[in-house]
């Protein structure tokens, strides 16, 4: 990435941007967190199943070593027993171990990021054994802050653990021509104190590695106000193609609510502002539908309509304005206009049977 990518790079990653990311397997991961687990696995080990391990291992050996007569190796079944004998010794102190290992090592896979299956990861890519490509790895941003993490393993972890043990030294050369049993003792305090050093010198370099690993990953998912800009456009369509779609759904929605002006039983009225038009027929609802209303030249409009179909348009000012705001188009009218609207409608009827008499 060029540094003008960078500087025009300003805007904060959207959850979709994380998310396809995520997808593809770019996440961030801290290569020190499964380090600090496996010592932090190890040193559990060793306080709490080393000792009772060799304890029982130790006595396997002394009874193969102090009673040879009954470890006879005249032929392969003799051969297979006591293999499987020491292989079960040995099992018994390895298996803690491994299982002590794998457990932490998940746990400090799962404690960064769910595991997911990524195929991508796994597609072969000519970048990756590009020299080029592996020259620019090396020497950026990464690359020495991995080189920074390993000169800090290498030279803090040694000045630590050389200042906590050179009072062990003359201690160590002494145990060595005691019991042997005083030199394992001396022998576990020794590695118990050298691997705490090593354990709290990878725990804060694991802390800082965690943080600084999610801050790169989050200022590489950064993007230009250009590419934010198109993700909108993706996610809700071009505001234009958008306000078009709209304008014409509402072109459309005007003509079909025009067309059924002609079915009204009755249209009220506020002069010139408001219009709506009722259509009330017994077998159809219970009460009467609204099936148009406009504002201004639609209201005018519809009133056109109504008048040219012989419709009784009826002008109440406050009734049309009340039935404009709360009555949508194709709904049936609450209960609170039920009064005045009955009023209209049996004059309607009204006239309409005076109609048929006269005639």
């Amino acid at each position: 990435m060029s540094d003008e990518d960078k500087d025009s790079k300003t805007e904060n990653p959207t959850a979709k941007r994380m998310t396809e990311a995520a997808e593809k397997g770019n996440l961030p991961v801290s290569r020190e967190v499964p380090l600090f687990a496996s010592i932090l696995a190890f040193y559990v080990f060793l306080v709490f199943f080393l000792p009772s391990s060799v304890a029982r291992i130790g006595e396997t050996l002394k009874d193969l070593f102090e009673q040879p007569d009954q470890w006879r190796l005249e032929n392969s079944p003799d051969v297979v027993s006591l293999s499987a004998h020491l292989g079960w010794a040995v099992a018994a102190f390895l298996v803690p171990a491994m299982l002590l290992f794998i457990i932490f090592g998940l746990a400090s896979s799962f404690a960064q990021n769910m595991p997911s299956m990524v195929l991508e990861r796994v597609r072969p890519q000519m970048s990756r054994i590009s020299p080029v490509k592996g020259f620019t790895r090396i020497y950026s941003v990464p690359g020495f802050v991995e080189f920074g993490k390993s000169i800090f393993k290498i030279l803090i972890v040694s000045l630590i653990m050389y200042f906590t043990l050179r009072g062990e030294y003359f201690a160590s050369l002494d145990a060595m021509f005691s019991d042997p049993q005083v030199i394992f003792v001396k022998l576990s305090s020794i590695v118990s104190k050298m691997v705490i050093v090593v354990m709290l010198s990878t725990g804060v370099l694991a802390a800082v590695d965690v943080i600084w690993t999610r801050y790169h990953w989050y200022q590489q998912l950064k993007m230009t106000k250009q590419e934010v800009k198109d993700e909108y456009k993706q996610a809700q369509g071009d505001p234009i193609v958008k306000s078009r779609q709209r304008s014409v759904a509402r072109d459309r929605a005007r003509r079909r609510m025009i067309n059924n002006v002609p079915r009204a039983t009755l249209v009220i009225a506020n002069p010139t502002h408001y219009a709506v038009a009722l259509r009330y027929v017994r077998e159809e609802s219970d009460a009467p539908v609204v099936v148009a209303k406009g504002q201004d030249l639609i209201a005018l409009k519809i009133r056109e309509i109504a008048e040219s179909n012989g419709i009784p348009v009826f002008e109440d000012p406050p009734l049309a304005r009340s039935m404009f705001a709360q009555v949508s188009v194709d709904s049936v009218i609450p209960p609170a206009f039920y009064k005045a609207v009955a009023e209209l409608v049996h004059r309607v009827y009204a006239s309409r049977s005076l109609k048929k008499r006269t005639r």
